[in-house]
């Protein structure tokens, strides 16, 4: 196997913790092509100008986020600008106090592209574009190079700069915006780290009151709760005026929107995801990607899931004609379908064989170890119906880590003796699907 050390070393580790790797997914791919394949479709078509919605759907460990997590790395390859976040109590769709937009400030701490993907790329891609633009104006107007003396050449960037953004004042709150990014670039010419300091904070929803926002960059409005939503649409319009093929944002953990006790609130949420919803599906914005990660009761439970918003259930039944043979991957909603033995046994090849490239080592671990191993973990009490694969694959580097690290180690306390029976138990065939030993939170 040629992997990268920094790929090695993330999956490693982040599978040792019960995460998914932000690398390195093309690795330990098992069972995911059609989802892949689908995946790379439709960001195509966003491409093109459409916007899309998906819900995965699963129990816990399922694999909603690392489907999310190789959401992100298909669409890193496809130029995408890719971000995410997790609801909490604290970060909703609709909420006062803060709790609506602190999903949008979570979202653009998060941001990201291909050459930046822990995050936190907003500075990049703005002094990237604003690079772009400078040479641009060069071109245009047979300046000998960019000069930040010269007044002319910062006039024309600056008018090249509302250009751009003035395809942006349809949109709500697309005017500001626009000051906003001239206020960045005066301090990106000026030297003025404070100022754009000002401009992320305000671009980031990180502004609590007008009044500061209008005192240190001479805008009237600031992003909140209230139009957080619009901001997303803004940015996803911005990123492809500057080359970007779209934004996609994944949002997981949706059962604690589930778990809104006060029902008008919850509602309120929910009429959210039906707003975002019509948008995509109505042409109403262009270039965004929107996955939602979920369990069944928040998608089906008819008191408190999704169905109890009639308009929601209605455009998210499941395509009836679809069985676990035969399946509709173009419909909004994907129910994760479980990952089956052999599939399990060719991750642990996978993960086996990682382990060994980024430690230079050589386990030795047999293809009938690891079929022993399976058996054996799934032989514990209770362990058909609360084990995840997550859990045996955060076993197996365990057992990994203890051979590397003591040679003299009796493999027989971890593979089973060889007499045993060789068959695995039909109750594995219960495994959820193998990315669920990457799911990061679930």
């Amino acid at each position: 196997m040629k992997i990268k050390k920094k790929d090695s070393q993330a999956i490693i580790s982040s599978l040792s913790g019960g995460v998914v790797p932000n690398r390195g997914l093309e690795y330990i791919l098992v069972g995911r092509t059609e989802e892949a394949k689908q995946i790379l479709k439709e960001l195509d078509h966003v491409k093109q100008g459409a916007s899309v919605i998906k819900f995965f759907i699963g129990p816990f460990g399922s694999g909603k986020s690392f489907i999310q997590a190789l959401t992100q790395q298909i669409a890193f390859k496809e130029k995408f600008v890719v971000s995410h976040a997790d609801f909490t109590p604290e970060r909703r769709l609709y909420g006062g106090d803060g709790k609506a937009v602190a999903v949008y400030t979570e979202l653009m701490k998060n941001l990201a592209i291909s050459t930046s993907p822990e995050g936190n790329a907003l500075p990049k891609i703005l002094d990237k574009w604003i690079s772009e633009v400078q040479s641009q104006v060069v071109l245009k107007k047979g300046y000998n190079g960019i000069s930040l003396t010269n007044q002319s050449f910062i006039q024309d960037v600056e008018k090249e700069i509302i250009d751009i953004t003035t395809k942006m004042d349809e949109l709500v709150g697309g005017f500001d915006f626009a000051q906003i990014l001239i206020s960045y670039y005066k301090g990106f010419i000026e030297d003025n780290s404070h100022l754009q300091r000002c401009c992320l904070r305000w671009l980031k929803g990180e502004y609590t009151t007008k009044t500061e926002a209008r005192s240190d960059l001479g805008v009237r409005n600031i992003i909140d709760d209230s139009n957080y939503y619009e901001y997303i649409k803004i940015i996803t319009q911005f990123v492809r005026q500057i080359g970007y093929s779209g934004f996609v944002v994944n949002l997981d953990e949706a059962i604690n929107l589930y778990k809104i006790t006060h029902a008008q609130t919850r509602e309120k949420n929910y009429e959210t995801i039906l707003k975002i919803y019509n948008d995509t599906l109505q042409g109403n914005g262009e270039g965004l990607y929107v996955t939602f990660g979920g369990t069944p009761e928040f998608l089906e439970d008819e008191r408190r899931g999704l169905f109890s918003y009639s308009a929601l259930k209605s455009r998210l039944q499941t395509n009836k004609f679809e069985n676990s043979e035969f399946r509709d991957l173009s419909q909004p909603v994907i129910k994760l379908t479980p990952l089956k033995t052999d599939e399990t046994f060719v991750l642990l090849k996978k993960v086996n064989d990682v382990f060994n490239v980024h430690h230079q080592f050589v386990s030795e671990v047999s293809d009938k170890d690891i079929e022993h191993f399976i058996k054996n973990e799934y032989a514990r009490p209770g362990a058909s119906e609360h084990l995840t694969t997550r859990d045996v694959v955060r076993n197996f580097i365990g057992a990994l880590n203890i051979l590397q690290q003591n040679p003299t180690f009796d493999r027989q306390s971890i593979f089973g003796s060889a007499d045993k029976q060789d068959e695995i138990p039909a109750s594995t065939a219960r495994f959820s699907r193998f990315t669920s030993s990457s799911d990061k939170k679930e």
